[in-house]
């Protein structure tokens, strides 16, 4: 098969998914061992370069690839939605990035950080988001879970790991930060 047409069944396939596609599964879009993944890493990688001055990109993510609006387009591109989508609290964006930066956590550690307690409804929308998940337990008395990130977190938060977190130290001002992040009325 030409490397032409395996890039338009590729940017189609992209195009197309409701969700973040990778290699395994756009190599299942062709006949068994008709494409190897080298030859799909390069056409990801040939893509991503085509789409540079466009008004969107080709975005690798924790989960695999997907085509995104520049993030710098974004306040344009939201004028398309008439109704303003519900912000996240301040307790939730602090319990997440409680979570995100010192996992494995539980409850009473994030609630200790805090010095207030954690609703109930914060970590049942966490979980519902799948942004967070219980890895485990503690092994102290009451066996309280331990929360982590997880792949939908970095996916949903354009990051391929914890590690393009920003450092602490950059995280100043929570209301700036949650000033910028919206829930976009499909996600809910």
């Amino acid at each position: 098969m030409e490397i032409v047409q395996v890039e338009n069944i590729v940017e189609a396939a992209l195009l197309a998914a409701n969700e973040i596609l990778s290699i395994d599964r756009l190599q299942s879009l062709f006949v068994e061992n008709e494409v190897e993944k080298k030859v799909l890493e390069q056409v990801l990688e040939n893509l991503q370069q085509h789409y540079k001055n466009r008004g969107f990109e080709l975005q690798q993510l924790a989960s695999g690839y997907r085509l995104q609006v520049k993030t710098e387009l974004m306040p344009w591109v939201h004028r398309l939605w008439e109704e303003k989508p519900p912000r996240y609290s301040r307790a939730l964006l602090e319990t997440l990035a409680l979570i995100a930066y010192q996992q494995p956590i539980t409850r009473g550690e994030i609630e200790e950080v805090r010095g207030v307690s954690v609703s109930s409804n914060i970590i049942k929308t966490l979980l519902e988001r799948s942004w967070i998940r219980v890895i485990g337990h503690r092994d102290v008395p009451g066996k309280p879970a331990l929360y982590a990130t997880t792949r939908n977190f970095l996916d949903y938060f354009n990051l391929r790991s914890l590690d393009e977190l920003p450092p602490l130290s950059e995280l100043r001002d929570i209301d700036a930060i949650e000033a910028g992040l919206v829930i976009n009325k499909e996600d809910i």
